[in-house]
């Protein structure tokens, strides 16, 4: 049986309204995207498929939202919120922002793609214009550590497209879902963890040492967010060079005399 048939067939058997559903669930098992209680917005979301298996994941403790400029028709989930305009409009934006919450959104995903034309060329400069469209969405309702999955057409445009989304993210990673169909291009860029840190690498910065963490570090905030710096104590004020980022915490070390 081809593989294509073999997902096709599960979809209906298993009440699935996409083939695609398996895709996320993939995605999922790969890259550990969906958790109970997260919040997950579903960006393209018709005709449901993906948003049925994040419901599924999520539990009742979780909410997903779902925007596309065609109508969803509704599940049979409580947990499930539709909203049908265009995610790059402000009207639209400020009503997943209502939905979503000042928390923000654990992940971000898309399955959109373009309308065929046959072109390869041109297809594959579209799945990256949706893909950029839906990076630039998530860019205002990730919360600090979400994550982001865009599917795009492999291509010559893609490496820049990874380049524009990594300084956003810890990591930036390939994967292709077993049940993308054989004969296709498609891949899907996953992004790990979105730092929203005040700070980055390399940054050197003069601060004070307002407390000492549990493994001795002396600890400094930038804008609330915190900074572990080696070899100080609390009270003092020193000059520190940023070593790494976290999405919620960085490392430092000094470069003073002291």
């Amino acid at each position: 049986m081809a593989r294509k048939d073999e997902y096709y067939n599960r979809a209906k058997q298993e009440g699935y309204r996409a083939r695609s559903a398996y895709k996320l669930q993939q995605l999922d098992e790969t890259a550990n995207l969906l958790h109970r209680g997260a919040s997950v917005v579903d960006l393209g979301a018709a005709p449901g498929g993906w948003l049925q298996v994040a419901a599924e994941e999520v539990g009742p403790e979780g909410t997903v939202v779902g925007v596309d400029l065609q109508r969803i028709k509704s599940l049979d989930a409580e947990n499930v919120e539709t909203i049908r305009g265009d995610m790059t409009d402000e009207d639209t934006k400020s009503k997943l922002l209502d939905l979503v919450g000042e928390d923000g959104a654990d992940v971000v995903i898309s399955d959109m793609a373009p309308n065929m034309t046959g072109e390869y060329s041109l297809d594959h400069a579209r799945s990256v214009y949706l893909a950029r469209q839906a990076f630039e969405v998530a860019m205002d309702v990730l919360d600090a550590g979400g994550d982001l999955v865009v599917k795009v057409f492999d291509g010559q445009d893609l490496q820049d497209l990874k380049d524009d989304i990594d300084p956003e993210f810890q990591y930036v990673r390939e994967v292709r879902p077993q049940a993308s169909r054989k004969q296709s291009s498609e891949l899907y860029l996953v992004a790990k963890g979105r730092i929203t840190a005040p700070v980055s690498v390399g940054d050197e910065l003069e601060l004070d040492i307002t407390d000492v963490g549990n493994e001795g570090d002396g600890i400094a905030r930038v804008d609330g967010f915190t900074l572990f710096v080696s070899g100080a104590d609390e009270g003092e004020t020193v000059r520190v060079r940023v070593t790494d980022v976290k999405p919620k915490f960085g490392f430092a070390e000094r470069v003073d005399d002291s």
